[in-house]
Order: C-alpha cells, then sequence, then structure tokens
C-alpha cells in the first residue's frame, strides 16, 4: 500500500503566476535540462573522460523510459483516466522528459564497472519512487523523493561494492584555462535555468551557505580542517549536484525561506553524516531530508484531525 492519502498543505507560499504559465515554465525548464544533460553526457563519454561504458546511459534510459510509462499505464488504468503521453508524438516527448533527466542522472553519477544490471535497477527504482512514494500537497498528489537522488542512493546501500563515479572524471583531459571555464560554464547554465524556470536560487544559497557553516563547525568543535571540509566545493561533481540535483523542482519547497530551510537541512545532514563517517553523504543526506518532509506532510493532517477531534470532545 502507497502513502498516498489525503493531507493538507504545509503552508507553502506559491509562486504568483497562472496555471498555465507554471505549465510552459515546466516543460522549458525539463526541455533545457533535458538537452544539457544529453550534451554533458555525450560530451563526457567522447572527451571529457567518463569511466563509464557507452552502453550504461543507454540501458539507464531504457529501464527509465520503460519504467515510467508501465507504471503511468497502471496508474491511468487503477484511476480510470486518460494516460498523460497518449495522443501525440509530442506529448511522449515531453512526458518522457523527467524520465530522460533521471535516466542519464544515474548513468553519469554511478560507477558500476562494466555491469549494466545496477545501472539498470537504480533507474527503475528511481522512477518507482515517483509513483510508490506520493503524499498530497494542496489538491494534488506529489512525490516528495528526488528521484534521481533515491535511485542512487538505494543503489549505493543495497551495492556496497558499486560506488559513486570519480570526480576526476568531469575535467580528465581538460588543461590550463579549460579546468576553469568548464566549471564557470556550468555554474552559469545551472543558476539560468534556475533561477529563470525552477526559481530555486533560494535553495541553492541556502545549501552553499549551509556547507560552508557545516565545515565550519566541524573545525572548530571537531578539529576538522577547514580547507579539508571545504575540499569538495572545488569538484564539479559538487557543482553539478548543486544545481542540477538538489533543485528538483517537483521535491523541493516553493516559498524562499522553506527553500533555505531545506538547502540548509541537507547541508547540516551532510555534516552529521560525515562526523559518523559515513560515506557518498550528499546523496544520502538529500535522501533522509526529503524523506522527514515527506514525514511532516503525512503526520501534520493527522495531529490536526486528532486536535480538532479533542476541541469537538472537550465543547461537548
Amino acid at each position: 500500500m502507497t502513502i498516498t492519502q489525503s493531507f493538507s498543505q504545509f503552508n507553502f507560499i506559491s509562486i504568483p503566476q497562472s496555471q498555465s504559465t507554471k505549465t510552459n515554465h515546466r516543460l522549458a525548464g525539463l526541455r533545457r535540462f533535458a538537452i544539457a544533460i544529453t550534451f554533458l553526457n555525450i560530451l563526457g563519454h567522447t572527451f571529457l573522460g567518463f569511466e563509464q561504458s557507452w552502453a550504461q546511459p543507454f540501458v539507464s534510459l531504457l529501464a527509465a523510459y520503460l519504467m515510467e510509462l508501465g507504471l503511468e499505464t497502471l496508474d491511468s488504468f487503477s484511476c480510470r483516466k486518460a494516460t498523460r503521453f497518449w495522443g501525440s508524438l509530442s506529448k511522449l516527448i515531453d512526458f518522457l522528459l523527467p524520465a530522460h533527466i533521471t535516466g542519464l542522472a544515474v548513468a553519469m553519477l554511478l560507477y558500476a564497472n562494466e555491469r549494466l544490471f545496477p545501472i539498470a535497477f537504480a533507474a527503475a527504482v528511481a522512477i518507482a519512487s515517483k509513483y510508490l512514494f506520493r503524499v498530497a500537497m494542496g489538491n494534488k498528489l506529489r512525490h516528495f523523493l528526488n528521484p534521481s537522488n533515491f535511485g542512487i542512493s538505494v543503489t549505493l546501500l543495497i551495492f556496497p561494492w558499486i560506488g559513486i563515479a570519480p570526480p576526476y572524471q568531469f575535467t580528465e583531459n581538460l588543461y590550463g584555462y579549460a579546468d576553469w571555464i568548464f566549471p564557470i560554464i556550468i555554474v552559469c547554465t545551472g543558476t539560468f535555468l534556475n533561477g529563470r524556470f525552477t526559481h530555486k536560487l533560494p535553495l541553492i544559497m541556502g545549501w552553499v551557505g549551509g556547507f560552508f557553516l557545516q565545515a565550519a563547525i566541524r573545525s572548530y568543535y571537531f578539529d576538522t580542517p577547514l580547507m579539508a571540509a571545504l575540499l569538495p566545493m572545488t569538484g564539479v561533481a559538487f557543482v553539478l549536484f548543486t544545481f542540477y540535483m538538489i533543485s528538483d523542482p517537483g521535491t523541493t519547497p516553493i516559498s524562499t525561506k522553506n527553500q533555505i530551510m531545506f538547502g540548509l537541512s541537507v547541508a547540516m545532514m551532510y555534516g552529521v553524516l560525515m562526523l559518523f563517517h559515513v560515506v557518498f553523504g550528499m546523496f544520502f543526506g538529500l535522501t533522509i531530508v526529503c524523506l522527514i518532509r515527506g514525514l511532516i506532510y503525512y503526520i501534520k493532517p493527522i495531529i490536526n484531525s486528532k486536535k480538532s477531534s479533542f476541541q469537538s470532545l472537550s465543547i461537548n
């Protein structure tokens, strides 16, 4: 049984846009994110120095596409509604954009040697989480787990011999000024996409500021060298996580205040995991914060309902 019951919204402030405008922005953002991650994967496998095989992104995409289409068909059948991808080729392409982004992200960030099954497994788990773990936000059921991040986290836990792709692969064949220009391009494009389409720059600032803060706390109280604690920020992997993973618009808050708190929370959770010597802290930290956020949506209406019942009994 999935956690898809009716719960009240957690006091998020909506962006003052019409539904049509928000839909257009979402599609425009998805298309640009899909183009960007496709280009990065092609560039990575042909020039930058990606360690994964060419087969892995294709297997990951196939698993993501099939899982998305299959679960959407089952969901539509059970709810007696039309499938969102049926009707035209353009609708099918737009529907598969999130699966496309997830599939390529999983294949790019995981390293499983030459094995294909763990990559397909991660992509399938990522897509399945969108249908299995949902809570009501406003008038709609929405997934609260970041799909790509959750698929990666589960795969790292189940297959301990699998790791994250080595950070050097993003700049292995770059030299001189190119070592600086490439990350700057990612930062600029990520800032534009998140500022123009997802509106998640406050969350990114909260995450980056929180990362500085947790590094300072670990340095002051636990004698961790400050430069060592800040070192992950210098890698392209951190930049990609910041602009293309943690800022997922479908699983993060809307209001500026809650975005900042979300970013800070992920950074603090990462710091806690580092204190306990838990590897892959960014991915696990984001998963834990998303789970806590989903649990809040799950529990708050139950508490409100019990309070209302208690008040009614008190009045009577």
